[in-house]
């Protein structure tokens, strides 16, 4: 089978089921570094909000850097970064492996003062963490809050505000792509050229080109957590700079050693898969399907994305769509998903023969 039967297969496959899922998807393949998938479903738009995206392609990123550069190791805790930081038993590799014991989420953006300009938000938000109990438990618990954290060690560690630590990444890995934070909910292009994400209860409003988190919203929009937006470009860039990192190819400032060092399970298996910082598959229900190696690092995106590297078969897959506009609490598009990526390594194989 030829790769552009591929395609058309596999657009026919999403098309019979995108119905009252989500209104489209952007699909990008990479076998080997080279593309053989980029297909665009149903009504699509040149620019999403990539949402938990942003953990990985930033502040998993930027983490990265300054562990290159020797300000951290896989002994140090928050604490001896943060002095406000009263629990001295968090590292920060558990704030990467959601292993801290923080809650997953809390309605920060209901507590902050959104008179007040977002540096005054962030002080409010310092204020908010330092008096959060931590949960006494092995197991690893997703934690957006745990990234909100990160967020203030990376503004020590860089000794920049957080845009400004986003400015740096971007220039050591994304340099030409329009990857970027909206500060402020201005977005850098035509606000129709994004994807409208919810006709939000909170904000009434339909959003489009500001981000739809509203932890991330009420910061003014610049987050480690969420807020980044970007096209399906974009997206395949990050992947393959994930992709050159690990098998330590083309220009980084990441060694390969440092790239597997993040890469590898960091999680006792039935504790929590997760490497720092990247998901890993859970066998039975991994959003990357059954194909994928237990190897694999990716991450989603509450908004209907996702990106997902296998370093065993050298495959790698980035998905964009706009899910929430059916509702957030449509979960449909999380069954399609892993049939995605299903089809799409199915589809490789037999074009293989």
């Amino acid at each position: 089978m030829r790769l552009g039967v591929l395609e058309k297969n596999l657009t026919d496959q999403i098309q019979s089921r995108i119905r009252d899922v989500t209104p489209g998807v952007l699909i990008r393949a990479y076998q080997a570094g080279k593309m053989v998938v980029d297909i665009s479903v149903g009504e699509t738009w040149a620019y999403y909000d990539l949402a938990s995206l942003t953990k990985v392609i930033f502040t998993v990123q930027a983490f990265m850097l300054a562990f290159e550069r020797n300000l951290w190791n896989r002994d140090t805790r928050v604490c001896d970064i943060l002095s406000w930081y009263p629990h001295p038993q968090v590292k920060i590799s558990n704030l990467l492996t959601h292993s801290s014991g923080l809650p997953w989420w809390k309605p920060i953006y209901q507590e902050l003062d959104l008179t007040k300009a977002p540096p005054q938000r962030r002080e409010q938000l310092k204020t908010i963490l330092q008096g959060l109990p931590l949960e006494e438990t092995e197991q690893s618990i997703y934690s957006d809050i745990g990234f909100l954290l990160a967020g203030f060690v990376l503004e020590q560690l860089y000794q920049k505000p957080l845009f400004e630590v986003w400015e740096e990444t971007k220039e050591n890995f994304y340099d030409g792509t329009t990857l970027d934070f909206h500060p402020g909910h201005e977005p850098k292009q035509r606000r129709s050229f994004y994807a409208p994400t919810e006709e939000c209860p909170w904000r009434k409003r339909l959003l489009q080109g500001e981000v739809h988190d509203e932890n991330a919203w009420a910061l003014g929009g610049v987050s480690t957590h969420a807020g980044l937006f970007g096209s399906i470009d974009d997206a395949g860039w990050a992947l393959l700079n994930v992709r050159s990192q690990y098998f330590g190819i083309g220009r980084s400032p990441i060694k390969m050693k440092t790239a597997k060092f993040f890469a590898h399970r960091a999680r006792p298996e039935g504790l929590g898969d997760w490497a720092m910082g990247f998901m890993m598959p859970t066998p039975g229900s991994a959003s990357c399907g059954v194909h994928f190696s237990l190897d694999s690092i990716g991450h989603t995106g509450f908004t209907g994305t996702s990106l997902w590297f296998d370093p065993k078969s050298d495959l790698a897959i980035a998905i964009l769509s706009n899910r929430v506009l059916y509702g957030r609490e449509n979960q449909t598009f999380k069954l399609l998903r892993p049939e995605i990526h299903n089809w799409i390594v199915e589809g490789l194989r037999r074009s293989s023969f």
